[in-house]
């Protein structure tokens, strides 16, 4: 199966001002968070990147076309309401410190499996919307591209919390466990037997080493996805 990075959009107004956004309209990145995502696409400008979806909330967008913009052969960026930010209902444009403050707060942090937002999204069903998206998009770029594919999806903290923790076959009451900054970049592959996370919450560093490895008259190895036990000999290609 193709490998999928995981993005999360820059640095926000939002976030600088401490206020959780959620789907409002008109959050943008600030400088900062520009130029976080100028850099992640950097990190990946030696890719042949097969496909980039992302949110359709502008944050996401930004970074997403910020990313092509350092590609030598980017493709359309394209949306993807799967991917879409939590629906927090009530709690949408109020301020963190505030939020901080509600009983439902705590159970945010120690058990996410039983909150449902006032007015939103049960965190269960966005944690599901999120990967189903991910999974049919990783099964389209395969089918379009072959299993050694490179695509990148561009999200939001929680909605990428809850897709690696899926990953990692970690239940939603242990997500807040993973941390997902801005312009991040964590790495997937999906395979018939089980997902690979080949990297998580990481900021520098080429992924050059993502590469697709050169087969032999286009073969791939039998046990290509599996576990190799002890370890394996890893990637061909280091990054600098």
């Amino acid at each position: 199966m193709a490998t999928v990075i995981l993005v999360r959009h820059g640095r926000s107004t939002a976030n600088t001002s401490g206020v959780l956004a959620g789907r409002a309209r008109g959050v943008h990145l600030d400088d900062v968070g520009r130029d976080q995502a100028r850099a992640a696409g950097e990190r990946v400008a030696g890719l042949p990147v097969a496909a980039i979806v992302t949110s359709p909330l502008e944050r996401c967008r930004e970074t997403a076309r910020a990313v092509a913009a350092v590609l030598a052969d980017p493709p359309q960026p394209v949306t993807e309401r799967g991917l879409l930010e939590c629906e927090y209902g009530e709690w949408q444009g109020r301020p963190i410190a505030e939020l901080a403050k509600e009983k439902l707060w705590k159970v945010v942090q120690q058990q996410p499996s039983a909150v449902t937002f006032p007015g939103g999204e049960s965190m269960p069903a966005m944690q599901a919307r999120a990967v189903a998206a991910v999974r049919r998009w990783d099964d389209r770029v395969t089918a379009e591209h072959g299993p050694d594919a490179v695509w990148i999806a561009v999200s939001h903290g929680d909605i990428l919390k809850s897709i690696l923790a899926d990953a990692l076959g970690t239940h939603l009451d242990q997500f807040q466990r993973i941390q997902v900054d801005p312009a991040s970049i964590s790495i997937v592959r999906y395979t018939p037997v089980r997902p690979f996370v080949l990297g998580m919450n990481t900021h520098a560093g080429s992924l050059d080493w993502l590469r697709p490895p050169k087969r032999r008259r286009g073969r791939r190895p039998a046990t290509a996805d599996d576990a190799v036990i002890g370890g394996g000999a890893g990637p061909t290609a280091v990054a600098e």
